[in-house]
C-alpha cells in the first residue's frame, strides 16, 4: 500500500500537479519536483520485486521497467505470464514494459563465463530484455572487469 502511494505520489508530482495528496499512509500539503523533470512525461519507474498480487500489478500500472528476481527462464516465463495478465487487466501495453532481471547467481564470481551466457541466453529467449548483476564473492570489483571485458559483448549480441 505504501509502495502504491508512492508510486501515486511521484506521478502527480511529476504531471506538475501541486496539489495536496490524500492517502491512507501519506498526507502532503502540496506535490513539488523541483527543479522538473528532464524526462517527459516522466522518469522512467522501475519496480523491483516478483509478487505476483501486488507488485507485478503495480508494474502494469505505473511501471516502465519491471526488475523480477527469478533464477530460471521457468520462473521468468511464469512472471512474464502474470504481468501480462495484469497488463491486460490495466489496460497497459505489455510490450512497452522493460522486462529485467536481478542476477544474483554464482556463475560471474567464480568465473563461469560460458555458463552465464547459457543462463542469460535462456532469460532472453523467454522475454527478459536487461540483466542487473549484484557480484557475489570476496572481490566484486574483479566479478564487473571480468563480466565487461569477455561478457557484455556477447550479452549485446542477444
Amino acid at each position: 500500500e505504501r509502495l502504491e502511494e508512492t508510486l501515486q505520489i511521484c506521478r502527480q508530482m511529476w504531471s506538475g500537479n501541486t496539489g495536496c495528496y490524500e492517502g491512507r499512509h501519506y498526507r502532503l500539503a502540496e506535490t513539488l519536483s523541483e527543479p522538473a523533470t528532464i524526462s517527459q512525461p516522466h522518469p522512467p519507474i522501475m519496480i523491483g520485486g516478483s509478487g505476483e498480487k501486488k507488485t507485478l500489478r503495480l508494474v502494469a500500472k505505473y511501471g516502465d521497467a519491471c526488475n523480477l528476481f527469478v533464477s530460471t527462464p521457468d520462473q521468468a516465463t511464469h512472471k512474464l505470464a502474470v504481468l501480462r495478465r495484469h497488463c491486460e487487466a490495466e489496460g497497459t501495453d505489455y510490450d512497452r514494459i522493460r522486462k529485467t532481471v536481478l542476477y544474483t547467481g554464482t556463475a560471474l564470481a567464480t568465473n563461469d563465463m560460458a555458463g552465464f551466457l547459457d543462463e542469460m541466453r535462456g532469460l532472453a529467449a523467454v522475454g527478459i530484455d536487461e540483466v542487473q548483476i549484484m557480484p557475489n564473492g570476496p572481490d566484486p570489483v574483479a566479478v564487473i572487469e571480468a563480466a565487461t571485458a569477455s561478457v557484455v559483448p556477447a550479452l549485446a549480441e542477444l
